[in-house]
């Protein structure tokens, strides 16, 4: 730029006088812009040297270049006209020089010198033809000539000169790599082979390496030397084929894993290595660095195996399972056959875990691995999905009946006794199936089907195997918006309570009500609780509706007579909860009715999610002064250690015994009379459900139940008709 301004200063010099100052104020003007876009041009092009230079640059460069050089052309063929040969000849010197700094200075960019010095010397001889000075044309032609030779010449020493320094620059690259391999890997040796791949100067950690001294490693095949005892045979590693091919085809390569013989035992190596090249350019051998990384194999098997393997098992886990899914699904489609999902369940496991210990269960989850492993053949495979849950993919599922016949024998087989330490327990299996690509064509739809068709299996009592059909996913979308209105039904004002009395067996007086909840849903109109119960404790909504329960329950048995006690059922999501107590306690205040007026109903099965944290609960809410009800005895995993460490106030007798008793079922009968002698025993009183006429009432007065609840006495009523029910018996009594 400085070049250009003094060679601008020049032509102002000359042509001061001799061309209007408008003109060359336009010229000097069209300069400076000129300049100032080449500018601009070589900014960006700052650091080329690091990247490839686009197109789209390529084209601007040349550009400006041309524009500049146009702009120069000015003074030389319109100027010119207006002065002599002599003022010429000097604007030719100022060219001249802006053209020679042009070769010297960017010998990397020849081609915008040789439009430079085209452009401007053309104006040039043509103004010096049209005066008529020939000599003078002729002079800066041949000036062209040398210029453009030499510009070219310059540009190729440019760029064999870079091309040299590349090759210098990757060759110190590789040595730097290899040596960097050594320090930053903890290479242990280095080794070189000659052309017949016989091994030279040994390194001495090479030949520890290798278990040798070193006069016997010297001139060996290298090859052979990792081999060891299998090069006679020719069985060895696929990973020394692969270096066979590597040496053979004289390629660079670096971190090859190796699988070598020393002294008859299998270790891998880790190689770097690179071909030697002499100063005539012929090939001499490799050279290379290596390093034992048994060790570090060893550890990352031993991670791939527990990323894709369960360690309580030794069962594929979800992983691989899902890996397997997919090969089946594309060995089906590629030859359109069936494959075939089954996720399994076991049944009554969580007891197990529960009353024995996380040990025993685990004890439990490896023998049912065992006998899952035993019936599968070359075309299943198992895996464990985690806790309880395994899965079984079917690579073909094309015989008619294969999978229904295989889930039987799981299930057959998985409800056979276990016998662990000491303990003979019984577990089942509930399974569902999914058959690809019918019912889905991806993993993930024939994952999701099988766990539909499972929930059905768990629905129909368990130990049963059911099939995906498209009604199950029509019922787990009623289940989702069911859950999802469930979520907003307290805060919508949609739940109620129904009040069902309890008498006394003499003189059928209410004694208490039994608190039940109902649910009169906007979208779903009136749903059971048969329905929305499971439903509440399987997402935990049962913790808020519980709580309201019994908080609308007190308020309400306020307005009963103080004898007569209201009873609320706990779930076992709620006993497990810590502030449980804390809950009993806002109830009563908030309502204001006595302790002994609230009675607590569980039933057997929360003793089996954490027997501890719910007798700890209870414990706490019989210490505030309420009872404890213990429903549905006998129908679930009784147990009299429950009665003896827990203080409950009344047993209630479910209503299949007490249908079963009426009905002369000798063993109903018998139940009911060893829990009326149990609870006498045990100071604790009796309630007989599912009453329902005159000569049930009477017959189970007879057999010493000292409450009756049932159809006969009242069936779940709104708060309303259970306050007139006292109206009734004080005009009775009047």
């Amino acid at each position: 730029m400085i070049a250009h301004a003094i060679a601008a200063l020049v032509v102002g010099w000359v042509y001061w006088n001799l061309v209007s100052p408008v003109l060359l104020g336009v010229w000097l003007f069209c300069l400076v812009g000129a300049i100032s876009f080449i500018g601009h041009c070589d900014r960006k092009l700052a650091g080329a040297e690091n990247t490839r230079l686009t197109q789209e640059e390529f084209y601007r460069r040349t550009t400006a270049v041309t524009v500049v050089s146009l702009v120069w052309c000015v003074p030389t063929s319109i100027f010119a006209l207006y002065g002599t040969l002599a003022d010429l000849l000097t604007l030719w010197t100022a060219i001249s020089a802006l053209i020679v700094g042009l070769v010297l200075i960017v010998a990397s960019a020849p081609l915008g010198t040789l439009i430079f010095t085209s452009l401007t010397g053309i104006s040039a001889a043509a103004t010096c033809l049209f005066l008529g000075e020939y000599p003078a044309a002729a002079m800066i032609v041949f000036f062209i000539l040398v210029v453009t030779t030499g510009t070219i010449e310059s540009a190729r020493t440019y760029m064999t000169a870079r091309i040299a320094e590349a090759g210098m620059a990757e060759k110190s690259e590789v040595v730097s790599l290899l040596l960097r391999e050594f320090e930053e890997n903890q290479a242990d040796w280095l080794w070189q082979v000659d052309t017949k791949k016989r091994i030279r100067s040994v390194s001495p950690r090479f030949a520890f390496a290798l278990g040798k001294p070193l006069e016997e490693i010297e001139g060996n095949s290298f090859l052979q030397l990792l081999a060891g005892d299998s090069w006679e045979s020719g069985q060895f590693s696929p990973s020394l084929h692969e270096l066979a091919e590597k040496l053979k085809n004289r390629e660079n390569f670096s971190n090859l894993m190796i699988q070598v013989t020393i002294n008859g035992r299998s270790c891998w190596w880790e190689l770097s290595g690179t071909p030697i090249i002499d100063e005539r350019d012929v090939y001499v051998g490799f050279r290379g660095v290596g390093s034992d990384v048994t060790e570090q194999r060893e550890s990352s098997e031993k991670i791939a195996y527990l990323a894709r393997y369960d360690t309580l098992t030794g069962l594929p886990n979800r992983l691989m399972l899902n890996e397997a899914l997919r090969d089946a699904m594309l060995y089906a489609k590629q030859w359109r056959t069936r494959c075939a999902f089954l996720m399994l369940d076991l049944d009554r496991f969580k007891a197990v875990n529960d009353s024995l210990g996380h040990q025993v269960g685990d004890k439990m989850l490896a023998k049912v691995s065992e006998r899952l492993k035993e019936l599968m053949g070359e075309n299943a495979i198992c895996g464990r999905l985690g806790g309880d849950e395994f899965g079984i993919v079917i690579r073909d599922a094309s015989a008619k009946g294969s999978v229904d016949a295989l889930a039987r024998r799981i299930i057959e087989s998985l409800s056979q006794p276990y016998d662990i330490d000491g303990n003979t327990l019984y577990v089942g299996a509930s399974v569902g199936s999914a058959v690809g690509p019918r019912d889905g064509k991806t993993v993930e739809e024939l994952l999701r089907n099988s766990d539909l068709a499972l929930y059905r299996a768990k629905d129909e009592g368990g130990s049963e195997h059911c099939q995906y059909e498209p009604t199950l996913h029509v019922h787990a979308e009623e289940r989702r918006k069911l859950e999802a209105s469930l979520r907003h039904a307290l805060e919508r004002d949609e739940m109620s309570l129904n009040f069902q009395p309890v008498v006394d067996a003499n003189d059928e007086t209410v004694v208490s009500f039994e608190a039940l909840v109902r649910w009169n849903s906007e979208e779903h109109g009136f749903v059971g609780p048969d329905k929305f119960i499971p439903l509440a404790e399987d997402t935990r909504l049962i913790i808020p509706i519980g709580t309201w329960v019994m908080e609308q329950a007190c308020i309400e048995a306020c307005n009963w007579p103080s004898h007569v006690r209201v009873a609320v059922n706990v779930s076992g999501e709620q006993l497990i909860e810590p502030d449980f107590a804390s809950t009993v306690i806002g109830a009563l205040s908030k309502s204001g009715l006595e302790a002994n007026r609230l009675e607590i109903e569980v039933t057997e099965s929360i003793f089996l999610r954490d027997a501890n944290v719910a007798r700890a609960a209870l414990e706490q809410v019989i210490a505030l002064g309420c009872t404890v009800a213990l429903d549905d005895f006998g129908t679930g995993y009784s147990s009299l250690g429950y009665l003896r460490k827990l203080s409950f106030s009344t047993i209630k007798v479910d209503r299949s015994f007490v249908q079963g008793a009426v009905q002369g079922s000798a063993e109903s009968l018998a139940i009911i009379n060893a829990v009326v002698a149990m609870a006498e025993s045990l100071e604790m009183s009796t309630t007989a459900e599912g009453v329902e006429n005159a000569e049930e009432a009477e017959f189970i007065r007879k057999l010493g139940c000292k409450k009756i609840q049932g159809y006969y006495f009242g069936r779940p009523m709104p708060a309303h008709d259970a306050r007139q029910i006292f109206v009734r018996e004080g005009l009775r009594r009047a």
